[in-house]
């Protein structure tokens, strides 16, 4: 009865879908942002940092923008190692300068000499183009993590990696962890990379405690987007609305939707919550809604499940292959940064995620710390980043910076 009145509401929420939502979401067309509204010219070079656009094909035709921060605003044109951020779930390359200056991530990294490069994926508002398909189409959003981890990322990568000339450091955030782990286990990935540094990583989440996540979970609200035709599942949109309220409604009090999503985050600034909501939450899929709910349910790090003959067909094998974490190489440097109020990459599953390995991270656990803490707290600079930077700076040719 209770999967049948979501159901029934999400029904009338994609019946009311009016044309000035249509309208209002319009900026997700077939073509890739112009450099006039894309992420450098809104949020980088108003504050003095140098940066350009970069577009980047993908094997599959989508059209990804990565912006490159060669070095801070202050630096005499001096350009230094490479460093590929790679955001989350329903975020964007934005999620690292929502901060200040002196508190986000992207900038700390220029201003300490870094050459960074922002990834965005598929879908995102930065990176909404393809060579044939709009996003109109179902054919758009027919991917999911395993889709950006084996085309997105690696493709975003190469690009650095050729443009650089040289080896690459890696920084991801929750879901930007699954695919750096997932990517990690093919040789020709981990040849571009130097080091990698985790952020919440996640490769299991079969324990996870987020009430709203384990709620969507039991009514499989996954497989019910699907059943109804709705492929880009989009949460400023009125249908991203009615799946919220349905969800919470007489369950749980999402009056703070974040800490019901994530657990409780210590050191997020709640006063620049309007201005995160100018750029967050970016689309996704529903498609990688239901593959993530796969690892929920089954307690895997696998690829998509198509069931029993669709797997047959893809893999040659009745279940999905998993990803085997012991494919990633000894010889890759790894750091990770996990928290203790983290309610997507919990403890357990971290604990188990570093049992897997075939080499010993250096670790940083923050006992107070959230999941979104990692990358808007206002006090990571000293708590996590000055650790994350010191770690990327013990890699031989990279001590000078």
């Amino acid at each position: 009865m209770e999967a049948l009145l979501v159901l029934l509401l999400l029904g009338v929420a994609l019946c009311c879908v009016s044309a000035e939502t249509e309208q209002r979401y319009r900026p997700f067309s077939s073509s890739s942002s112009s450099d006039d509204d894309g992420l450098c010219a809104l949020m980088l070079r108003p504050l003095g940092y140098p940066c350009s656009e970069h577009t980047v094909k993908t094997k599959d035709g989508f059209l990804l923008s990565v912006q490159r921060i060669p070095h801070g605003k202050d630096a005499l044109n001096v350009t230094g190692p490479p460093v590929f951020l790679q955001h989350g779930l329903f975020q964007g390359g934005d999620t690292w300068f929502v901060n200040s200056a002196e508190e986000s991530l992207g900038f700390i990294l220029a201003d300490r000499g870094f050459d960074v490069w922002v990834g965005n994926v598929r879908g995102t508002r930065w990176s909404h183009g393809h060579v044939t398909l709009s996003v109109h189409d179902r054919e758009f959003w027919d991917w999911s993590w395993q889709d950006l981890a084996q085309n997105d990322m690696v493709d975003m990568l190469s690009y650095v990696y050729t443009k650089t000339n040289s080896k690459v450091l890696f920084v991801g955030h929750s879901q930007g962890t699954i695919m750096g782990f997932a990517a990690f286990t093919v040789p020709d990935t981990v040849k571009m990379i130097e080091a990698a540094a985790l952020l919440t990583p996640i490769s299991y989440l079969d324990h996870i405690t987020s009430r709203f996540a384990l709620r969507a979970v039991k009514v499989h609200l996954d497989q019910m987007l699907l059943t109804l035709g709705i492929h880009q599942l989009n949460f400023r949109s009125d249908i991203g609305v009615q799946i919220i309220d349905s969800l919470c409604d007489g369950h749980m009090d999402c009056s703070n939707l974040l800490s019901v999503i994530t657990g409780t985050n210590c050191c997020f600034n709640r006063s620049r919550v309007e201005y995160y909501l100018e750029y967050e939450p970016h689309p996704s899929s529903t498609k990688n809604l239901n593959h993530l709910f796969q690892m929920i349910r089954k307690g895997t790090f696998a690829k998509y499940d198509y069931g029993l003959w669709g797997n047959l067909k893809r893999y040659g094998s009745l279940h999905p292959p998993a990803f085997d974490l012991q494919d990633i190489p000894e010889s890759l440097p790894l750091w990770m940064g996990y928290g203790g109020t983290d309610d997507l990459a919990d403890v357990t599953d971290v604990k188990r995620t570093i049992k897997e390995l075939r080499s010993e991270p250096e670790l940083l656990y923050v006992d107070h710390y959230g999941h979104l803490d990692f990358i808007m707290g206002t006090d990571a600079n000293t708590e996590v980043y000055d650790n994350l930077i010191n770690f990327f700076q013990s890699r031989g040719q990279y001590r000078s910076y």
